[in-house]
């Protein structure tokens, strides 16, 4: 299991993807994923660039970690994310069963836990609260630039 150092310093690595969403008009959410302490995929959301509802930063991660492994289970992975995954990004999870989601801040509309926990595979570890106050600054920021913009 990685020290509490170590999910700081991949949190930031989800972080600086979620800044990439946000540099290119995307929701500014960033996933990676990490196998034996090495990043094995990184994602942001690309909802607007792909126009696919699904492209969500932990839907594309899962996606490119399974091909780098070959696999489509993900047991001795962790993925970081700078959100609470949605209930679809859930189910996705769930199916590909890493070993632990950390996610930065709470989505308290839109988030799995609204429905609980039991959403992910019953085997994954659930951690979060990891740089709260930096990926939640995010999507404040985000949205508040939004409501400025002229349509």
């Amino acid at each position: 299991m990685l020290s509490v150092l170590g999910d700081d310093h991949f949190m930031q690595k989800a972080i600086d993807e979620a800044g990439k969403a946000f540099e290119e008009d995307e929701v500014p959410v960033g996933a990676i994923i990490v196998c034996q302490s090495r990043i094995i995929a990184r994602a942001y959301n690309q909802v607007e660039r792909l126009q696919d509802p699904s492209a969500h930063a932990e839907i594309l991660a899962i996606t490119a970690a399974c091909h780098h492994l070959g696999s489509k289970i993900l047991e001795q992975c962790t993925l970081y994310v700078t959100l609470e995954p949605c209930v679809m990004c859930a189910g996705a999870l769930y199916w590909s069963r890493p070993a632990r989601v950390v996610y930065g801040a709470a989505d308290e509309k839109k988030g799995f836990m609204k429905y609980g926990r039991e959403l992910l595979h019953p085997k994954t570890k659930l951690e979060y609260g990891i740089r709260h106050d930096q990926c939640a600054a995010l999507m404040k920021d985000f949205f508040a630039a939004k409501r400025l913009r002229p349509s």
